[in-house]
């Protein structure tokens, strides 16, 4: 990897997360105004693509406004595109589990499975491929076997993964995530945003360090920044 700084990753608290790389920027599940965020949709730089994990409201987020306003591409399985188009997103792409789709010559993402539910739809994870980087974001999921393939094949240099309990995985399964998915790094997400979620991410951490030592964890506070290339 380049040592040169080409773009950052940022957590806008809950499960969103800002993505800026070769000149584009990606928001996933953008629930801009979670009580967690640090930005105002005003606030949003110019958005050129969104990728929507699953329709729950805590995901989908304010998709359809941001969409609106910037003529973004919104990417996810084609009933919540078509769902999406319904309300007036002109630009969208569809894809399904296991399929990729090119947003530009440098950036790739695909479609994973995920553990969880869906008002239409299958809920889905996805990872984002580009030259510098290779990021997986896992949406709302439990903890199921398939982690490793996903590993497996796609050389996971940072993993995005919730860790609330509850709605998805909870520290201990994510720690096993973690594990099977072999990433560089990991960051948790979608915790602490209400009472019913609450969570250390210290635990997770601890437990990270004693199963996949390998696995560096970063603990984000919302609004922080990595960047890429990855060098903590």
């Amino acid at each position: 990897m380049s040592t040169e700084t080409k773009g950052y990753i940022r957590w806008l608290g809950h499960a969103a997360f800002e993505i800026k790389v070769y000149n584009k920027t990606i928001l996933i599940d953008p629930w801009i105004t979670n009580p967690k965020s640090p930005v105002t949709l005003d606030e949003l730089d110019k958005v050129d693509f969104i990728l929507v994990t699953h329709d729950h409201g805590d995901h989908l987020g304010e998709t359809v406004e941001i969409a609106k306003k910037y003529d973004s591409c919104v990417v996810g399985v084609y009933e919540v595109t078509m769902k999406l188009a319904e309300q007036g997103v002109k630009n969208v792409l569809p894809l399904n589990v296991g399929g990729s789709i090119k947003l530009t010559s440098e950036i790739e993402v695909s479609a994973v499975p995920a553990l969880h539910s869906s008002g239409c739809g299958v809920p889905v994870g996805y990872v984002v491929k580009t030259p510098d980087i290779v990021i997986y974001h896992a949406g709302d999921t439990g903890l199921f076997l398939d982690m490793e393939l996903i590993g497996r094949l796609f050389n996971i240099d940072l993993a995005l993964l919730p860790i609330g309990g509850v709605f998805t995985m909870g520290p201990h399964e994510a720690a096993l995530a973690t594990l099977m998915l072999r990433p560089r790094y990991v960051i948790p997400m979608h915790y602490n945003t209400f009472p019913e979620i609450r969570q250390d991410p210290e635990q997770f951490k601890d437990l990270v360090e004693r199963i996949a030592p390998h696995v560096k964890v970063l603990i984000l506070s919302p609004g922080d920044r990595v960047p890429i290339p990855l060098r903590i």
